[in-house]
C-alpha cells in the first residue's frame, strides 16, 4: 500500500523580527536624511553614539534549532514514489 502526496510543501512559521536597536537606527537614518551628515561628524554624532552603544551592549540572539521537517518530507517523497 503506497501513499502518494502531490505537491506537498511545508513552510516554516514566520517569527516577528526582534530588532533591539531599531529606534536608534531609525533616529540615525532620519538624522542622515535631514542633515546629509553621512559621516556623523556634526549634527548626527549623538545619534551615532547612541546607536553604537546600543549595538555594543545588546546580546546577540541565540541560534535556534532549524526544524528538519522539509528534509524528512523530501526523503519520504523519494520512497513513496
Amino acid at each position: 500500500m503506497a501513499i502518494h502526496i502531490k505537491k506537498l510543501k511545508v513552510r516554516p512559521r514566520k517569527n516577528a523580527a526582534n530588532n533591539m536597536c531599531a529606534p536608534q537606527l531609525a533616529a540615525m537614518l532620519g538624522c542622515w536624511a535631514a542633515t546629509s551628515d553621512l559621516h556623523s561628524t556634526g549634527a548626527c554624532s549623538d545619534a551615532a553614539q547612541v546607536l553604537f552603544q546600543c549595538m555594543r551592549t545588546t546580546p546577540l540572539p541565540k541560534k535556534t534549532h532549524k526544524p528538519t521537517i522539509n528534509y524528512h518530507l523530501a526523503r519520504l517523497g523519494k520512497t513513496i514514489q
